[in-house]
């Protein structure tokens, strides 16, 4: 059973910082795409970047020069450097993989909170 698992999300301080991790687990052949979503209470999960296996990635303007995204092939890991975190950054993130175990599809985590607020 393929499993991703988030970690990192806290309460923190506008201004500062966060950086999130997701790890694949579970009996899979190779982890392609993998990317990071939020979503607000009330409001629809969104995108905030996505990287590919070469470690080409995207942002969403809301997040550029303010968040990373980067992973580890050999970890079957992605991260999410999170710097000058603002109130409406708050959100539960989750992380997101197209995973190829028998066939390749598409793998939610469980989702981790981050809450920024002085």
């Amino acid at each position: 059973q393929v499993q991703l698992v988030e970690s990192g999300g806290d309460l923190v301080q506008p201004g500062g910082s966060l950086r999130l991790s997701c790890a694949a687990s579970g009996s899979f052949f190779r982890v392609y795409d993998m990317a990071w979503y939020r979503q607000a209470p009330g409001k629809q999960r969104e995108l905030v970047a996505t990287i590919t296996r070469g470690d080409i990635t995207n942002y969403a303007d809301f997040v550029k020069g303010r968040f990373t995204i980067s992973r580890d092939n050999a970890k079957n890991t992605v991260y999410l450097q999170m710097n000058s975190l603002k109130p409406e950054d708050t959100a539960v993130y989750y992380c997101n993989a197209a995973i190829d175990s028998i066939r390749t599809r598409s793998y939610w985590g469980q989702g981790t909170q981050v809450t920024v607020s002085s």
